[in-house]
């Protein structure tokens, strides 16, 4: 695949971490899951115009959107159509990053996801698209995507609470450290933070932690892989579990499937898994 990547211009850069596209994604497997990250995007095919998401019990179930989608904050795994993956580009909301663009609170969209049009408009949507298939160029594409998402502020862009930043930035360094060690700094109450975070970022704060740390144990399942080895109790202590039982568990919970499963099947992309 050729896979290419931009870091937004400002003041985009506070909402959104990473414009992307690729093409040629021509792979032996048809489907592929899709391990959840804490974060929202939206992701636009270009190589045709519509989007299957599969029930992840039962794949000859699905449902068909539009090309050009968006996907909440998950808390388990997806399943995605590897074809259409042949042409795509997308954008990367930071965590807390999507509610100035897409006109409602990321709490609606946990573990689903929306049609472009729904939200925008079918000419807003449309018009996007043709933009980015016409675009001889990735770069000419970023631009579209940054001037795209420049129109769309129609007030001075302000940043998610103060609260929910400083919680999302001390979550992703220690996703094992407990919640109330970041509550007690903030000067809210439980209830109104879990609410204020739940809506900004479109998980609980308990949940994103616990994505964190699974994204923590993929990176280190790289590292090792790439180096000396996989040491499972190594990952599972270094990561905060109580011990393997509890490791493995969340593991499951969040992909699916078990480490060595995950291992012997992953794709270029850290969280994308072969099914």
């Amino acid at each position: 695949m050729n896979f290419h990547h931009h870091i937004p211009c400002e003041p985009l850069r506070h909402f959104i971490s990473l414009m992307w596209f690729g093409d040629d994604y021509v792979v032996p497997h048809s489907l592929e899951r899709v391990l959840p990250t804490g974060e929202m995007s939206l992701i636009i095919n270009l190589w045709e115009n519509r989007t299957r998401v599969y029930d992840a019990g039962d794949t000859r179930r699905f449902k068909t959107f539009d090309g050009s989608i968006v996907a909440g904050a998950y808390s388990a795994f997806t399943v995605i159509d590897t074809d259409e993956q042949r042409s795509t580009a997308g954008v990367v909301f930071r965590p807390g990053g999507s509610f100035p663009f897409l006109g409602l609170p990321a709490g609606e969209l946990q573990d689903s996801n929306a049609s472009l049009a729904e939200l925008w408009g079918r000419q807003a949507a449309s018009d996007l698209r043709e933009q980015l298939l016409a675009a001889q160029s990735p770069e000419a594409k970023f631009k579209i995507l940054e001037r795209t998402f420049l129109s769309r502020i129609d007030a001075p862009l302000e940043p998610a609470h103060p609260a929910v930043s400083f919680a999302v930035a001390s979550f992703r360094n220690r996703p094992q450290r407990p919640i109330s060690s970041v509550t007690d700094q903030i000067g809210l109450s439980d209830r109104r933070f879990i609410q204020l975070f739940s809506q900004q970022v479109g998980l609980t704060p308990k949940l994103f932690c616990r994505v964190q740390r699974f994204q923590q144990v993929l990176r280190n399942i790289t590292s090792l892989a790439a180096n000396s080895g996989i040491d499972w109790p190594q990952i599972a202590l270094t990561c905060g579990y109580f011990d393997q039982a509890h490791f493995i568990h969340d593991f499951r919970a969040f992909s699916g499937i078990n480490p060595t499963t995950y291992v012997a099947n992953r794709t270029q992309f850290q969280n994308h898994v072969a099914l």
